[in-house]
């Protein structure tokens, strides 16, 4: 099969086409044709090396953990989808090897949903990892419940945007950071306030609006923003995090809550997340969808931190 892979960790240039063996898929696996990859910071992350600490991996190392196909196989005892069938799914695994940058990916089929019936396959591989983070930051960790006031940060990114469209489904209130050139996609998206935070720092204008604290932060940036986040919460109010938490003691003596969310393989949400996108009140803005021969273009602009949306391999 072909597949974009690494045979050792470094910059863009270690992204190579390769002709690797088709995977056979294990007991209680599916194996999907993938038509498209979700590209996310992590891959080129994992590219570079940055993950390995925290998750084994091995090499020739496919990247990519989004995933939208057609079921091609099924192995023993996988009954849940029959070939032919179109899922989605967040791939990622115990080891980082047989990611989704391929013509085929095995995964427990406990991973995978029935694909949005609205969604073609490229904007269906944009949604598993962005917006299963955002989900389980805002629903299972933080608690999100109607009329929070809720602040996310990077909404014009992947999981900033569908964080902010998952807390106005559920009821919250709003209020959004993006640059100036993004300000009128975020408020499309459904931001009630949207801070340019080039031009006004997001701790005054949050206090200005809002001077009693809001009920919860929703970091994905880390560094700076995270640690000022905790700035515009009520006691008690909650900081989530995508990123690992600095001076997690510091936050709690002030009464602020902490969690930090790494985003688990989980096939019943990605069941809600396509019945909302059916439903049309969960939109897929895509950045960009690129062939999977220009895999390294889409590293380049992940990396660059600036981009609208969610960037997509096509590959079948």
């Amino acid at each position: 099969m072909r597949a974009i892979a690494i045979r050792q960790y470094g910059g863009r240039d270690r992204l190579e086409m390769m002709d690797l063996p088709t995977p056979a898929p294990a007991a209680g696996e599916i194996r999907l044709r993938v038509h498209a990859a979700g590209v996310n910071p992590v891959d080129w992350k994992i590219r570079e090396g940055r993950v390995q600490a925290r998750i084994p991996g091995a090499f020739p190392l496919i990247p990519g953990w989004d995933a939208a196909g057609t079921v091609d196989a099924c192995g023993p005892g996988a009954g849940l989808f029959r070939p032919g069938d179109a899922v989605f799914a967040y791939c990622r695994k115990p080891v980082i090897q047989h990611g989704t940058y391929a013509e085929f990916v095995c995964i427990p089929e406990a991973f995978a949903a029935a694909k949005p019936s609205k969604l073609s396959f490229e904007e269906a591989a944009a949604v598993p990892l962005a917006a299963l983070t955002a989900y389980q930051s805002l629903v299972e960790a933080a608690g999100l419940r109607v009329g929070d006031k809720v602040l996310v940060h990077a909404a014009a990114g992947g999981v900033g945007g569908f964080g902010l469209q998952i807390a106005k489904i559920l009821g919250a209130y709003v209020i959004a950071t993006a640059g100036t050139a993004n300000q009128a996609a975020v408020r499309a998206l459904g931001a009630d306030t949207v801070i340019d935070y080039t031009r006004e720092d997001f701790v005054d204008a949050v206090r200005l609006r809002h001077p009693q604290g809001i009920d919860i932060a929703f970091d994905t940036v880390g560094g700076d923003v995270q640690s000022r986040s905790a700035l515009v919460l009520r006691k008690a109010g909650i900081l989530v995090s995508i990123l690992a938490l600095q001076d997690e003691a510091a936050l709690r003596a002030k009464g602020i809550e902490t969690r930090y969310v790494f985003v688990a393989p989980n096939a019943a949400q990605l069941g809600v997340l396509g019945r909302w996108v059916d439903a049309g009140v969960l939109k897929v803005p895509l950045a960009e969808v690129l062939p999977l021969e220009q895999a390294a273009r889409a590293h380049e602009l992940s990396e660059s931190g600036h981009v609208r949306g969610k960037i997509v391999l096509r590959i079948v």
